[in-house]
């Protein structure tokens, strides 16, 4: 795909400085741009490279004073991050818009509807009575099961699977290999010392503009829905149990695991490999470190939590520096004991 300047400049609302009929072709770090590459500063360590770069155009902050003169043309903008993540975003939908039609074999089930301008991948399977909307792409070898509803827009990749009666909003993303609506993890202890399978009957629900990671796992509810709410990004590997609520604009990273029951607040960030027992809530904007274990609910909006038991960052921090003085400490004790010992000697 090419662009002019211009047009870059027209998506971002920016100012060019230079030649706009300059064309781009590709994206690129700063360090690395060639000739018909777009790139952009936004970290002021990286400025020298500024005056280096082989970069076509740069976009810069309308602040940035230049020390040097440029041979990139600039575009100037108000936030140059994330106008180059808006790019990103552009580009990546303009590469998708070309696949759009059937490829063969692919299987829609009797009663299902899927709208315009949409991609079915070979080998892809759709149940029975399933509601797809326009500008769905379904990749090669993806499974949706029957009653599934799916809104405009969404990206389906290859070898995802989605169980029958999900419910998954617009402009989502469901990363290869993910895996969403399998059964929560509910036996019944017996008698005897067997456990018995207890049926998941409800679903899992995904709000507009959420984000699967490939290889995730999200179990559908024991009854009701599981839900991940409008705008929350999923990692890679990251297992999310029956009946687990996830506010809005929540990012969970990768290999966290999360217990059944638990509901996780708005704005909340659950760093990797952190788990979360059962049956949990956390506030709004509760942060957890990497590694983290929460095993209590959190009440307080805006709490950072560390450690295995998790408790307040601060309060981890300081028995961290405490820990590490212990064996000073064993042996200031030691010296006190030994001390009192002789003094009481006759």
């Amino acid at each position: 795909m090419e662009f002019t300047v211009a047009q870059v400049a027209e998506v971002l609302h920016g100012t060019v400085e230079g030649d706009a009929a300059l064309r781009i072709d590709r994206l690129a770090k700063i360090e690395e741009a060639q000739a018909g590459a777009i790139t952009f500063l936004a970290n002021p360590k990286y400025e020298p490279q500024l005056y280096t770069t082989h970069a076509t155009a740069i976009i810069v902050s309308r602040t940035l004073e230049l020390r040097q003169p440029v041979a990139a043309t600039l575009i100037r903008v108000d936030d140059p991050y994330s106008c180059f993540t808006a790019l990103l975003e552009f580009y990546q939908q303009n590469a998708r818009t070309g696949r759009r039609g059937v490829e063969e074999p692919a299987f829609l089930g009797p009663g299902s509807t899927i709208g315009d301008n949409h991609f079915r991948g070979a080998f892809s399977y759709i149940g029975e009575s399933c509601v797809i909307g326009r500008d769905v792409l379904i990749f090669p070898n993806a499974t949706i099961g029957d009653r599934c509803r799916i809104g405009d827009g969404t990206v389906i990749y290859a070898g995802a699977k989605i169980y029958a009666d999900t419910v998954i909003g617009a402009r989502c993303v469901v990363h290869a290999g993910a895996v969403i609506g399998s059964d929560g993890f509910g036996f019944a202890p017996q008698p005897d010392g067997s456990y018995r399978p207890i049926p998941q009957i409800g679903n899992v629900v995904l709000e507009d503009n959420v984000s699967i990671g490939a290889n995730a796992t999200i179990d559908c509810a024991t009854l009701g829905s599981t839900i991940i709410r409008e705008g929350s990004k999923i990692d890679n590997l990251v297992q999310i149990a029956h009946n687990v609520e996830i506010g809005r604009h929540t990012v969970v990273a990768s290999q966290t695991g999360i217990s059944g029951s638990t509901k996780i607040g708005d704005f909340c960030v659950l760093a990797g490999q952190a788990g979360l027992a059962g049956h949990l809530t956390l506030a709004n904007r509760t942060t957890v470190t990497a590694q983290s274990g929460v095993g209590k609910s959190i009440k307080e909006e805006g709490v950072l939590l560390q450690g295995s038991p998790a408790f307040a960052l601060r309060d981890s921090l300081r028995a961290n520096a405490i820990f590490r003085h212990l064996p000073e400490l064993e042996r200031r004790v030691t010296a006190l004991e030994r001390n009192q010992t002789e003094q009481e000697k006759p």
